[in-house]
């Protein structure tokens, strides 16, 4: 440890250090990022994540609490390690996620668990640079529905003879694929990390394998966190007081494996997806941000094929013009946040696919702050996608990574409403929420990138989840947490679903399990 302040400090001198870090993308941060009742409340582009200094998150997430013991202090108010000094600050603090469950409505009388190990150091380093890394492995159970969509989007592995994809290895949205645990378990590993660098003020680069969000709502209908980290670059500016420009690409993957390689396991099919962002802050609380993202072909099972130099332009509106729909497939929406007063929020999306009006999703929502001594928030959504959006005429483009849906968990060809409210005083927490889909015609494989038959499934579908804890730790939001998880429905073969859990978890990245 002492050879380690050596080199930072030697890193670091002539310099002060800042925090550039990424402010973590749990609905537990992202709420309290979006409190309007927060004197330094975001009202940004609504590209999330943002850096920590811009929005001073040190203020609300400082723990006021009195400790009498070093040990409370650490477990309760800090990260298990930290280090600082005039030029740097180094955070490493333990990940876990332990849970026991039950499912009483599953006759096979399976026992749910999580078994989440990890690791979570974060950074800042001289005047301009930060950095974080994390590592994870997993064990779970999960529910029979989470099961049974996780296996129905693994890896597609192509038959030498007919050709035919089969498929194996299921895929756990927001981690990885995975490996088969104890039967009818999932067992996989992943890492996430970036570095931010910040030359000037109003101008931010960073570059990692982390996950993105855009919008002030619980759902994205442009591009959301459900999906697995992918390797990104990005860069933020802020041009003046009223425009922003976000640039984001990312390298992105049809888990398929090519049926003709020469290494010792076949690669998956690549392809990339950008992002151009402009964002118009037409008053202190009301901004508009046109939206533009593509994803570009880059070879099939058979071949690789060299990335458009189209890819890297910046101009909104130019690449469905020049290159051809079998070499790319667009997205273009409009994303809107107003912030009515000290309590309130309205916000909303729209977005289209290949300047088609018949391709379109749409999002309105609702936050409310409540309460004067503690946090409490209420927050209604209406979320809607045709059933054809999201959906490529060359299906390899669909808005996918890993198989899982970039946008919505749920895919495309729904309605839902989403209800939720949030208390937290004195570190006891409640969290109530309630999806309701109307589904018509909706099929969970409609995105996969090979055709699958699946029978179309029509009806109602409920899922209420109602969790209650105590959160130790705000900084990492570490909690002892029971829950219930509940889903029912007249939609055909819902798997019903009355599941109890008790456990200890750090929360810091959205696991959604509410499809």
């Amino acid at each position: 440890m002492k050879i380690l302040h050596v080199i930072v400090i030697l890193v670091g001198v002539h310099f002060t250090y800042a925090q550039q870090n990424t402010v973590l993308m749990h609905s537990f941060f992202k709420d309290q990022l979006l409190n309007t009742k927060n004197s330094h409340y975001c009202a940004g582009s609504g590209f999330f994540p943002v850096l920590e200094g811009d929005v001073r998150s040190e203020k609300w997430l400082r723990d006021s609490s009195v400790q009498y013991y070093d040990g409370g202090e650490r477990i309760l108010k800090q990260h298990l390690f930290e280090i600082s000094g005039d030029n740097y600050q180094l955070t490493i603090s333990p990940v876990l996620d332990f849970s026991l469950g039950k499912d009483i409505s599953d006759t096979a009388k399976r026992r749910l668990f999580q078994n989440t190990r990890g690791i979570f150091i974060e950074g800042d380093l001289m005047k301009n640079f930060s950095f974080s890394t994390s590592i994870y492995e997993n064990q779970a159970r999960f529910t029979r529905y989470e099961s049974a969509f996780y296996e129905s989007i693994g890896e597609l592995y192509p038959n030498q003879t007919t050709g035919v994809y089969t498929t194996q290895n299921a895929v756990i949205p927001g981690s990885a694929r995975s490996k088969p645990f104890k039967g009818d378990g999932f067992d996989y590993a992943y890492a996430m990390g970036n570095i931010v660098y910040r030359p000037l003020r109003q101008l931010a680069i960073s570059a990692g394998n982390t996950a993105q969000f855009i919008g002030d709502g619980y759902r994205s209908m442009l591009l959301s966190d459900n999906a697995l980290p992918a390797p990104f670059f990005r860069i933020d500016y802020k041009i003046n007081q009223r425009w922003e420009f976000n640039y984001l690409r990312r390298r992105s993957m049809n888990f398929m494996r090519k049926a003709v390689y020469n290494t010792v396991e076949a690669y998956y099919e690549p392809k990339g997806t950008s992002v151009n962002y402009l964002t118009f802050h037409a008053t202190k609380n009301v901004t508009l941000s046109l939206f533009e993202s593509a994803m570009w072909f880059r070879g099939d099972s058979l071949s690789a094929t060299p990335i458009n130099p189209m890819y890297f332009n910046p101009i909104p509106l130019l690449n469905g013009l020049i290159v051809k729909d079998s070499l790319v497939s667009q997205q273009f929406g409009l994303n809107v946040s107003l912030v009515a007063n000290e309590r309130q929020r309205f916000y909303g999306q729209f977005v289209v696919a290949n300047y088609s009006l018949k391709s379109f999703a749409a999002q309105a929502g609702y936050r409310c702050y409540l309460g004067k001594k503690s946090f409490s928030m209420l927050q209604i959504e209406y979320n809607y996608a045709a059933k054809n959006m999201y959906v490529a005429s060359n299906i390899r483009l669909n808005y996918i990574h890993g198989n899982v849906a970039l946008a919505h968990p749920k895919g495309n060809g729904f309605q839902e409403i989403v209800v939720r409210y949030t208390y937290d005083k004195n570190r006891w927490y409640a969290d109530l929420r309630t999806n309701i889909y109307l589904l018509k015609g909706y099929r969970s494989s409609a995105l996969l990138p090979v055709p699958k038959e699946q029978l179309a499934i029509d009806g109602t579908l409920f899922l209420h989840h109602i969790e209650c804890g105590y959160r130790l730790n705000r900084k990492m939001n570490l909690c002892f947490f029971v829950s219930g998880d509940f889903r029912y429905g007249s939609a055909a073969d819902p798997k019903m679903t009355s599941a109890l859990n008790v456990g200890l978890r750090t929360a810091i990245n959205n696991h959604y399990s509410d499809f």
